[in-house]
């Protein structure tokens, strides 16, 4: 039986420029099962940045209900949504968002610091995180020492490390090159393969094609929700040499 982990019902996004009321989304319904790959995609101004914000527990909604994994999020105050986020949502993002000074290991140690982890269990933890996405090896690196799609990996990791209900990644091939993009999209399909709920943000239609189920939006709606037919199957083993 499908586990629905996301459900919104009418969400929507309204922010006050000056006395102009705009609305970044309209009346958003959209149910995600666990286990998914979805892509949301969509032109700047669709709103799927807006809907990324809400659905990562990073923006509250104007209105409209909204359950996580059986949490209703949508009125919550902003230190609950951020515990929310904590253990719920592991983020992956366009810039990689890691810390220069800290090691890969340290960079992916930190969301376990916040859910007040003993020091020995966070080090496996994440050395386990880093050994699913091919970076046993470089785990002592600090970031400028590790090129981008390492870099990104590191990201992955991080996203991986608390066991979350959910993947959002945002642009996360958009710093990089094709080739190297290509083996990062190979490596969300092994992790959606391994039970993970993933999400990618993206408005490159060649990423969408790796997700299993295509969202779009246009003008703060969703204009179409579809089974992706011809998924984009990516067959390269996980390596660290990149």
């Amino acid at each position: 039986m499908d586990i629905e982990i996301i459900s919104l019902t009418n969400i929507s996004r309204m922010y006050t420029v000056g006395s102009e009321k705009i609305y970044a989304l309209r009346d958003v319904s959209l149910k995600i099962f666990k286990n998914e790959y979805v892509a949301l995609m969509g032109p700047s101004g669709s709103g799927k940045s807006t809907l990324m914000n809400v659905l990562g527990c990073l923006d509250t909604p104007s209105g409209g209900e909204y359950i996580l994994n059986n949490l209703s999020v949508a009125k919550m105050s902003d230190n609950e949504l951020a515990e929310v986020r904590n253990k719920e949502i592991g983020f992956v993002f366009q810039t990689f968002n890691l810390l220069p000074r800290q090691s890969a290991l340290e960079n992916v140690m930190l969301p376990l610091v916040y859910a007040g982890i003993s020091k020995a269990e966070r080090q496996q933890k994440a050395e386990h995180a880093l050994d699913q996405v091919g970076l046993k090896d470089r785990m002592l690196h600090k970031p400028n020492e590790l090129s981008g799609g390492q870099r990104q990996r590191v990201a992955i990791a991080r996203a991986l490390v608390n066991d979350p209900a959910i993947i959002l990644a945002d642009e996360p091939t958009g710093n990089l090159d094709s080739k190297t993009s290509v083996e990062i999209m190979g490596l969300f399909e092994t992790i959606h393969k391994n039970g993970n709920t993933i999400i990618v943000v993206t408005h490159e239609e060649d990423i969408a094609k790796y997700a299993h189920r295509i969202v779009r939006l246009k003008d703060g709606l969703v204009e179409n929700d579809e089974v992706n037919a011809n998924i984009r199957e990516v067959n390269i083993s996980i390596t660290s040499n990149h």
